[in-house]
């Protein structure tokens, strides 16, 4: 059964019971929880890789609550208006992969891989999800052959457009989510003097074809101090506001706040568009 690729020559790896290995003998343990660390030290010259222990455990109490379980619906609806029974879909930065989950109960899909560069969201998602490969790895450096995946998911996440053309099919997909500019405005408004609003993605008209794309706009009612400051604090708000602005938010007792979001599919387009 196809699976990743090794970080280290791009051979294939071979899965057994505790690691994974190539023809080279290049070997990764699975960490308890089951998920892989393919990720090299190297390509990054951060200290911190990806989400902390904090950011990850707000967006798990936050979601499971079910604030985006319309999202939830959209994705997979659009992800199963494009896939036949079988194929491979990546969920590139599927963090603790609550998304990730859904499609593999909802999507036919014959194997589903999960990819985040946080290890504090993979072992989560790895203990929850063992139907599904999770691996810790750079979207700018996916362990996978070239033309692999059927689908990819993006989901508030990088997006590295060069890697995913490159691991998708030639009639592959890409499905994006993206915040839309008044994405939690109502959040800001009670943060920041003069709130901003959301800029658009970059896009990639070079490699990738919009096809579809469908606008969510809808309040969420939190009348719950914890779920408040769950959402604040699984956004990257929280590392950006200072001390005397984010007790604002944590002396209200209830928040309504409009979520907004995109959810866009992109066609790969052939080859010979690259230059």
């Amino acid at each position: 059964m196809d699976s990743f690729c090794c970080p280290v020559c791009g051979q294939a790896l071979i899965e057994y019971e505790k690691r994974f290995v190539c023809v080279n003998n290049h070997s990764f343990d699975k960490a308890k929880q089951g998920y892989v660390n393919l990720f090299m030290s190297q390509q990054s010259s951060l200290k911190r890789h990806g989400d902390d222990k904090l950011m990850v455990q707000s967006r798990r109490d936050f979601l499971k609550k079910g604030y985006y379980f319309r999202l939830c619906e959209e994705i997979t609806s659009a992800i199963n208006s494009l896939s036949k029974t079988g194929g491979v879909l990546i969920d590139v930065g599927c963090g603790e992969g609550y998304y990730t989950s859904q499609i593999k109960e909802k999507c036919s899909f014959s194997d589903v891989f999960g990819i985040d560069i946080s290890k504090n969201a993979l072992q989560y998602a790895a203990k929850d999800n063992k139907e599904i490969k999770f691996a810790v790895a750079s979207a700018f450096s996916l362990p996978f052959a070239d033309e692999f995946a059927d689908i990819i998911l993006n989901a508030f996440a990088p997006c590295a457009y060069d890697e995913f053309f490159r691991i998708l099919k030639k009639d592959g997909f890409l499905v994006k989510v993206v915040p839309l500019s008044e994405h939690l405005w109502d959040l800001k408004k009670v943060l920041y003097e003069n709130p901003y609003k959301n800029k658009p993605e970059i896009k990639n008209e070079e490699l990738f074809e919009l096809v579809f794309s469908k606008e969510l706009k809808y309040d969420i009612h939190l009348n719950d101090k914890r779920d408040i400051f769950n959402l604040f604090t699984m956004t990257p708000y929280y590392y950006k506001t200072s001390k005397d602005d984010s007790e604002k938010l944590f002396e209200l007792d209830e928040l309504v706040t409009t979520v907004n979001f995109a959810v866009e599919i992109y066609k790969r387009k052939c080859k010979n568009v690259r230059k």
